[in-house]
C-alpha cells in the first residue's frame, strides 16, 4: 500500500465515522450502487443512521447519542482460485456518545467517542479483531446569525482511530461559506463542494469526496491454491475518491432528498494483511459511481 492510498484509507475511516456533519443530522436513510469497470463486480450499501440529542441546560449544551447500521453487499464475480463466498457480505455497526456546548464569540466545543464493529461476520458472532475505536474533538466557529450577509462555519479538530495504527490524532479543517444568496461553497474532507440553489427548496453542486469502508475478515483467507508460503488476508478495504454532481430537495428547511452521481478518480479495492500490506488488488479501473438518500438534520 503505498503513502497516498494509506493517506485516503485512514482520512476515510476516521472522518466517515466522526464527521461534525453527522452530528447535525437526526436521521439518514442511504442507499449506494458502484459498479466494477471492466467485470461483473459491483457494491451495493445501505446506510441508516439516527442521532438523539438531550438537552442538558439552556446555554446550548447537549449529550448526543448515534448509531448506524452498514449494510455492504460486494457481488464478487471475478475468476479466483481460492474461495471467495466470505467476501461478499459485511456489516457495521457503530454506536457513538458526543457532547457539546457554546462558547463566547460564536464558537463552539464538541467532543465525541465511538465504536465500531464491521466485518463479515462469517462466524456468526462478534470477535474483537471486528472492534475499531475512534474519538474526535471539534471546536466550530458558526457565523450564521441574522444580519450577516454573507454567513460562513470553521470547523477545527483532530481525530484519531485504532485503524490507523498510529498513537496520535490526526487534524481535521473545514470551511463553509455562503457567497451569495443562492450560492456556496464547502472546502474540506472528506466532501468539498460548490452548491446553487434554483429554487429555495431545491440545489444542485458539484463535488468531491471520499467514500469507501473496512472489515474485518474473521477468518483469515489464503489468497492462493494452497501452497504454504501463500498470503493471508485478514481484511477487505474499499477506499475511492471521486467527482461528480448531485441534487437535493428540500421538504422542509430540515429534510431533504438527496441524489448524486459521479465518476472516481482513485479506486482502490484491495484484500489486506495483518501489517495493513496489500495481497490483492480486486479492482482498480475507475467507474460510475451513485448514491441516494433521505436525511433529517437540525
Amino acid at each position: 500500500m503505498n503513502i497516498l492510498q494509506k493517506i485516503l484509507l485512514i482520512l476515510l475511516l476516521i472522518i466517515s465515522c466522526n464527521t461534525y456533519s453527522q452530528v447535525t443530522d437526526l436521521a439518514r436513510l442511504e442507499y449506494t450502487y458502484f459498479p466494477q469497470r471492466g467485470s461483473d463486480n459491483s457494491f451495493k450499501r445501505f446506510r441508516a443512521l439516527v442521532n438523539f440529542p438531550f438537552k442538558l441546560d439552556d446555554k446550548g449544551s447537549y449529550l448526543v447519542a448515534g448509531l448506524e447500521y452498514r449494510d455492504v453487499r460486494f457481488d464478487y464475480e471475478d475468476f479466483t482460485n481460492f474461495d471467495s463466498s466470505n467476501l461478499e457480505f459485511f456489516k457495521s455497526f457503530e454506536a457513538s456518545l458526543g457532547y457539546t456546548f457554546k462558547l463566547k464569540n460564536d464558537w463552539r466545543y464538541a467532543i465525541k467517542a465511538g465504536v465500531l464493529a464491521a466485518s463479515d461476520f462469517s462466524s456468526g458472532k462478534l470477535k474483537n479483531d471486528d472492534l475499531l475505536l475512534s474519538a474526535s474533538t471539534f471546536l466550530v466557529k458558526d457565523k450564521k446569525n441574522e444580519g450577516v450577509l454573507k454567513p460562513w462555519r470553521l470547523i477545527l479538530g483532530l481525530q484519531y482511530s485504532t485503524i490507523a495504527g498510529r498513537p496520535f490524532p490526526l487534524p481535521f479543517i473545514n470551511y463553509w461559506k455562503q457567497f451569495h444568496p443562492s450560492w456556496s461553497y464547502s472546502l474540506g474532507v472528506p466532501k468539498s463542494n460548490i452548491k446553487y440553489f434554483i429554487t429555495p427548496k431545491s440545489a444542485i453542486q458539484a463535488f468531491a469526496t471520499l467514500d469507501g469502508f473496512y472489515a474485518n475478515l474473521q477468518n483469515d483467507l489464503i489468497v492462493g491454491s494452497g501452497n504454504p508460503n501463500d498470503p493471508v488476508a485478514d481484511s477487505m478495504s474499499m477506499t475511492i475518491a471521486l467527482g461528480g454532481l448531485g441534487y437535493e430537495y428540500y421538504f422542509t428547511d430540515h429534510l431533504l432528498i438527496y441524489t448524486y452521481g459521479g465518476f472516481t478518480i482513485v479506486n482502490d479495492i484491495r484484500l489486506r494483511d495483518r501489517n495493513g500490506d496489500d495481497v490483492l488488488t480486486i479492482n482498480d479501473q475507475n467507474s460510475f459511481y451513485a448514491r441516494a438518500g433521505l436525511r433529517f438534520k437540525i
